[in-house]
């Protein structure tokens, strides 16, 4: 098969080379974004009297029925016209004739490339964020009913401080409020059209490139050519940020994966989203949370791969970037698909408070509390950070816990206990007291939900004003 770039060449290309070449396997799902690209470059050659209006209409025309045709599963795409933008090419041509041939005029590969994967991505992200602002509602909603679910905070996975289940759940959802604003920043950055850059160093021809860009939707034209086509810190940017992301997400695993172990038993999964044993009829195994964390590395993986790859390349295209494509699509992929089935685990678990209360009260928690007791009777903090860690020992030994000590035994270690000690050190008061910002008390856990659920509200809004048709679906 004679190829589009074939007139410098005598020899066919060899079948391990077509084979080794070929990016249609995995760059055939850029279609949209090629054929968009293809349609507004051809509305501008026509405007700038590049080519014909009779050509302009030809080629639109032309375009429009090979999309159809995509979307219906009408089209066989070829590896020997290598990727997706010499298979719709090479149809144009086929269907239209010799005004197909003058679409590729003051384009190249490398920008049309360059084009169609940053579309992608800027499709892409929204929809990673309206999955994560889901995922943030579903956390309000959990957190709301679990304000007052005393539960041990843990420093080196060692029972620390009195914390509630609310507070938990919220400190997570201001890490994937974090991570909408890095996708969103990515956004921003990414939304530049390099289209018109050409191979490496623009076109003589009239072109107009904010033409293009306004059409697509680009805030304007890359300002330097080379950079147009030779670099692609936008995906790297993404990927990093989905990184983070699964990152958010395996440390959640992790927990959750904890928690509903019989050590812990905090929590219980629903049916749906846990699985059984092909051996031990008893075991119902945490499989979502584990694969989450599981891909994490995955994710993480794909980021390396393209660093790896960017890493020595000159200015300004060179092949090796061909390997730019499926580390994106499969980070969107995973992400994507992890997103949706994490919130309804979510939002379908059972939560045994009774348990995190009794893990509480069995882990000295409240040892700070019995400190800082003594602190506000006028001890030094050190020296009541000594009394309270010999009556923590001392607890250790006799099996008790702080509060089960009468005042008797309290009084053998410091003569300024009184009986209002018992309501220092008590669990439910020692969380509520702490009202400091961010803290665990319910009015401050009522102000981080509120602030979780104006986040997610105010993007909803954005979202509606960008896309109105959204709200009359």
């Amino acid at each position: 098969m004679m190829k589009l770039w074939s007139g410098r060449f005598e020899k066919e290309t060899d079948n391990l080379v077509e084979e080794l070449n070929a990016s249609i396997g995995f760059d055939r799902r850029l279609y949209r974004e090629d054929i968009a690209g293809s349609m507004a470059h051809a509305k501008m050659l026509g405007t700038c009297g590049i080519i014909s209006p009779e050509d302009t209409a030809a080629i639109l025309g032309g375009l429009e029925s090979i999309l159809g045709d995509i979307e219906a599963g009408k089209i066989q795409f070829t590896t020997e016209n290598e990727d997706i933008h010499m298979n719709v090419e090479a149809l144009l041509t086929a269907r239209i004739g010799a005004a197909g041939k003058r679409l590729h005029t003051a384009r190249s590969r490398n920008d049309q490339v360059a084009l169609d994967l940053r579309m992608y991505v800027r499709v892409h992200i929204p929809i990673i964020v309206d999955r994560l602002l889901y995922l943030e509602t579903v956390l309000c909603k959990q957190a709301k009913q679990y304000q007052t679910a005393v539960m041990p905070g843990y420093t080196h996975l060692q029972r620390a401080q009195p914390i509630s289940f609310a507070q938990h759940l919220m400190a997570y959802g201001n890490m994937f409020s974090r991570d909408v604003k890095r996708l969103e920043d990515c956004a921003k950055r990414l939304n530049e059209c390099p289209l018109g850059s050409g191979a490496l160093a623009g076109t003589t021809y009239p072109i107009d490139r904010w033409q293009t860009a306004k059409a697509l939707g680009f805030d304007a034209p890359m300002s330097n050519s080379l950079d147009g086509v030779s670099d692609r810190d936008y995906v790297l940017e993404l990927l990093s940020a989905l990184s983070i992301l699964m990152m958010h997400l395996s440390r959640f695993s992790e927990e959750i994966i904890l928690w509903c172990s019989w050590e812990f038993k905090f929590i219980e999964l629903d049916d749906a989203y846990a699985t059984g044993s092909s051996i031990m009829p008893q075991k119902k195994n945490p499989d979502v949370a584990e694969l989450v964390r599981g891909k994490t590395g995955r994710v993480y993986g794909n980021l390396m791969s393209l660093l790896t790859t960017m890493k020595g390349l000159p200015l300004a295209y060179n092949k090796d970037m061909q390997e730019d494509k499926e580390p994106v699509f499969d980070a969107i992929d995973t992400v994507e698909m992890c997103l949706p089935v994490f919130a309804a685990m979510l939002d379908t678990m059972t939560v045994r408070t009774d348990n995190m209360r009794k893990a509480a009260g069995r882990g000295f928690i409240n040892a700070t509390d019995c400190a800082d007791y003594l602190t506000k009777k006028g001890m030094p903090f050190r020296d009541a950070y000594a009394v309270t860690g010999r009556l923590v020992a001392h607890c250790t030994a006799q099996g008790k816990t702080l509060e089960e000590l009468t005042t008797a035994e309290l009084k053998a270690f410091s003569g300024l206990f009184e009986e209002d000690v018992y309501e220092a050190i008590n669990l439910e008061n020692s969380m509520a007291l702490r009202g400091s910002y961010g803290g665990p008390a319910v009015e401050e856990t009522t102000r981080q939900i509120e602030s979780i659920e104006d986040f997610v509200k105010a993007r909803r809004q954005e979202e509606s004003l960008c896309h109105p048709e959204k709200t009359n679906q």
